[in-house]
């Protein structure tokens, strides 16, 4: 196990390098610069090249990229050149807002997304099933900010019994923050749990009919606990692959639903920063995002061998 872990390591190291190029490559093709944004169209051009050289912007992309990799290596994600704070703790003081999200998201996904396939599985055919397929079917078919949208109308608008925005740190008032973050939440993890139900269903279809499912119905074993102690428990395999993927997409698509919600975290961050060109900190959060979505993956591939004991990594 500990030499896979030292090779999945090093795996990650070429991952992010060429993530960090193209962000940056792509950062810098944006037209309009963080110079033009701050200064306005009636400054003078010495002002401008002023701002530029204290900013870096004069030397050339490469020499800037390596300046930016070096101070990475380091530790030091760069200062934002908008507000002149470290990047780094400008992404750690509004990751605990992605990640509640990100969190209460999941929890959707997964409270929707494995009830519903189990169901779809067991009552194969019914009109449950074919309910269950249609909601799969719309959840993967509306994007995040098409239901976001559709959530406020409905109950913000029309019902009025949430806040269409905002948000409250969860330690100043518990309430009002749920309140606030179910919407987006909501939002965000219905599309989750469509993939999640559309791989539950199959997984668990395909060991309901294994023997041993059919040995333990033969033994007279209710058969909810056949359902969740056998056929489901041989199924988390592909239903963990699945949710892992699912909780590093949710973290990246936290980017719409923060902005639509108004929610401070770090998709509104690398957000507001696109549009002011401020690039350290778009570079930052999207390397940092990279990273915690590939450590996810190491994570959910370590669990495979909680779940499935014939698993051995060597």
């Amino acid at each position: 196990m500990f030499q896979y872990l030292i090779r999945r390591l090093i795996a990650v190291v070429p991952v992010l390098l060429g993530i960090s190029l193209i962000v940056f490559l792509l950062v810098h093709l944006v037209p309009g610069d963080v110079v033009s944004i701050l200064l306005g169209p009636s400054t003078t051009p010495q002002a401008r090249d002023a701002l530029r050289k204290l900013f870096g912007l004069d030397e050339p992309l490469h020499i800037q990229y390596v300046n930016w990799l070096w101070g990475v290596v380091h530790g030091d994600l760069g200062t934002s050149l908008r507000t002149g704070q470290p990047v780094l703790a400008s992404i750690l003081d509004r990751f605990s807002v992605t990640l509640e999200l990100t969190a209460l998201a999941m929890m959707v996904a997964l409270l929707v997304g494995i009830p519903a396939g189990v169901i779809g599985a067991v009552r194969q055919y019914s009109r449950l099933d074919y309910v269950v397929t249609v909601f799969a079917l719309a959840g993967l078919s509306i994007p995040n900010f098409l239901l976001a949208t559709l959530l406020i109308l409905g109950f913000s608008l029309t019902v009025r019994v949430l806040p269409p925005s905002g948000f409250v740190p969860l330690a100043q008032d518990p309430i009002q923050n749920l309140r606030l973050m179910i919407l987006p939440a909501t939002a965000l993890g219905l599309g989750a749990a469509s993939y999640i139900t559309r791989m539950t269903r199959s997984s668990v279809l395909e060991t309901l009919g294994q023997d041993y499912v059919r040995t333990a119905y033969a033994k007279g074993l209710p058969p909810p606990d056949v359902i969740v102690g056998h056929a489901l428990k041989s199924a988390l395999i592909p239903i963990v692959t699945v949710v892992g993927i699912q909780l590093g997409y949710l973290l990246g698509g936290a980017v719409i639903v923060e902005a639509i919600f108004a929610v401070p975290g770090v998709g509104r961050l690398a957000l507001d920063s696109i549009n002011w060109r401020d690039y350290p900190v778009v570079q930052g959060t999207v390397l940092f995002i990279t990273a915690v979505f590939v450590f996810i993956n190491l994570a959910v591939d370590i669990l495979y061998a909680y779940l499935d004991p014939r698993i051995r990594y060597s």
